[in-house]
């Protein structure tokens, strides 16, 4: 007997595409704002989803006394090595404090010195407790009027006609229903993606990484496949961390001032360079050299900034902390070692992302990016990723206020649902395929370390590695569509495959497209090994037909850009 799903259409005047810190905000930013009837998707719960699930030790992009909006700016630009939207990197600093404000309303922790300053831990960051931090969220969303969240529900694919979006389609995880939702605007805030390549543990122990396993370019793939605009795929993200337990290394770096050593005690940051990409490239360099393992120099640090650090990491990575434990040694009596993850597409680190104005739309009318699934605007973190939502609200509600309620939708739109639907039906009732969705994910991980800068390869990569690499992702894509579901949840993982094998073929394109090294390690062309003028700009990329076209454009410098399309 043939397994059907039940067809539920819903309406509102917004859906928000993911709950995370983004789309949290960006709904509390309209339901404050306007009487928008707003709907939020998150195939998780928001309670703990998205990249702050785990919790937080420090907000990372905060502008501390003597500091501008400006000087973030740049320093992000110039760690990107100038590939930035300006406009974008402006209007998000402007609001860094601002929102920093509002989540200590809601009950964010912020810790604050004896005059009642917030205390700083470097240039731009201050310390909070914010292991709760999405759960202060999540609660401030649930009480706000006029916002309907719908857990457990993964999107698919955007609903668009005649490059204007009026919706999306997806199916709910444990109940056998799918949702056509119609939406006079959309917010995509999904997250970037994870899980392309092998990553740095094996079996058992492979998500333990860096960004979070359950974030596979969802918003990434169904923006592609609708024809968007993207942007910066090459500017891959490696994270350095430490090894093994793949904890962020900036709480250490900034929080005690630790320098990247390598075996022989010597500093070799300076070396390399300090941006972000040449933190990573200076250790692999040192250990392609045989002055490994590498380390961040703790050993020495006074009684209390090895307390500091025991606590810090429970806020956030408590494994680090267990470590250290278990060791029976702290980090004062020795060094931690560090390594790079296997790369990600992530526009709240570099600049992968969507197309957008300034105002965070999209190619695509209606259609907004935030968080790290905007391009453009990298060294964004968190405070950025709620910068985004609320500027990307407070146009819609702008926007909408000038149009009619109501909104015929398209029967090309209804048709298209339909078909969505049906393929789902199609999944869940398909006999065994030739290959589960495991072997193909695994398959797919390989194919990128291996031909496409992985961990094996140093994150090195020459041109005809990458060709090798689209010819067998593009070979795994189409074994993809013969996938068998038993359940909705098991249909998740199905989709999730196919989402990361398209973002691959978008990644693969990009490095082929740049001909250079703009970023060591995040993208180490070794037929290119130097930054060529040439490619001074953004690379961006839309699917047409089926084809992906790839594109080199001016610097934007403005303070405000809008799409001439």
């Amino acid at each position: 007997m043939s397994k059907k799903i039940n067809h539920e259409i819903i309406t509102a005047d917004v859906l928000i595409i993911g709950g995370g810190t983004a789309g949290c905000y960006g709904a509390l930013t309209l339901s404050r704002n306007s009487d928008l009837k707003v709907v939020i998707a998150e195939k998780a719960n928001i309670k703990r989803s998205g990249c702050l699930a785990a919790g937080v030790n420090a907000i990372n992009a905060y502008i501390v006394e003597g500091r501008t909006p400006q000087d973030y700016a740049n320093y992000a630009a110039k760690d990107a090595g100038g590939i930035v939207r300006h406009d974008l990197l402006l209007s998000a600093a402007e609001r860094f404090n601002q929102v920093t404000a509002e989540m200590e309303k809601l009950g964010l922790v912020i810790l604050k010195d004896e005059k009642g300053r917030y205390v700083a831990r470097g240039n731009r960051n201050i310390k909070i407790n914010g292991e709760n931090f999405k759960p202060i969220l999540a609660k401030a969303v649930d009480t706000a009027k006029n916002v309907t969240v719908l857990n457990n529900v993964n999107i698919t694919d955007l609903l668009v006609h005649n490059n204007q979006v009026e919706g999306a389609v997806g199916f709910h995880m444990t109940e056998d229903t799918a949702y056509e939702i119609h939406a006079r605007a959309v917010l995509v805030s999904t997250g970037g993606a994870a899980g392309l390549y092998k990553p740095n543990n094996p079996g058992f122990s492979r998500h333990k990484m860096w960004y979070p396993p359950f974030n596979t370019g969802a918003g990434y793939a169904m923006g592609i496949r609708a024809g968007a605009e993207m942007t910066s795929f090459e500017m891959r993200f490696i994270a350095l961390r430490c090894k093994d337990t793949i904890a962020p290394t900036g709480t250490i770096a900034q929080g005690v001032g630790a320098k990247q050593i390598n075996s022989r005690g010597e500093v070799y940051e300076e070396k390399y360079g300090i941006t972000t990409s040449e933190r990573v490239y200076g250790t692999v360099k040192e250990n392609q050299l045989g002055n490994g393992p590498c380390y961040l120099q703790t050993k020495g640090i006074s009684r209390e900034k090895n307390e500091e650090l025991l606590k810090a990491y429970l806020n956030m990575a408590p494994s680090q902390t267990l470590r250290w434990i278990e060791s029976g040694k702290n980090p004062g009596e020795e060094d931690v070692e560090i390594a790079g993850t296997e790369p990600y597409i992530v526009g709240g680190h570099t600049a992968s992302g969507y197309w957008i104005n300034t105002n965070r739309e999209t190619t695509i009318k209606g259609l907004y990016a935030a968080g790290d699934v905007a391009g453009g605007c990298p060294q964004k973190y968190v405070t950025g990723a709620l910068a985004e939502g609320e500027i990307a609200a407070l146009d819609i509600i702008k926007k909408l206020e000038k149009e009619e309620r109501e909104r015929k939708i398209p029967e090309a739109v209804s048709l298209y649902a339909e078909k969505k639907i049906k393929e789902y039906e199609i999944i869940l009732n398909n006999p065994l395929p030739r290959f589960s969705q495991e072997a193909l994910e695994e398959a797919m991980q390989k194919v990128m370390d291996e031909y496409a800068g992985g961990i094996s390869t140093n994150y090195q990569f020459n041109e005809n590695q990458l060709r090798l690499a689209d010819e067998n992702i593009t070979r795994l894509l189409k074994l993809a569509e013969d996938m068998n579901a038993g359940h909705m949840h098991e249909l998740m993982f199905v989709y999730e495959l196919r989402e990361r094998l398209e973002v691959c073929r978008s990644v693969i394109a990009h490095l082929l497209y740049r001909k250079e090294t703009r970023w060591h390690s995040f993208n180490e062309n070794l037929d290119y090994q130097e930054p060529r003028e040439k490619y001074f700009g953004y690379v961006n990329s839309r699917l047409v037909d089926g084809e992906l076209h790839l594109s080199l454009k001016s610097i934007v410098k403005g303070a405000e850009y809008e799409h001439q399309n």
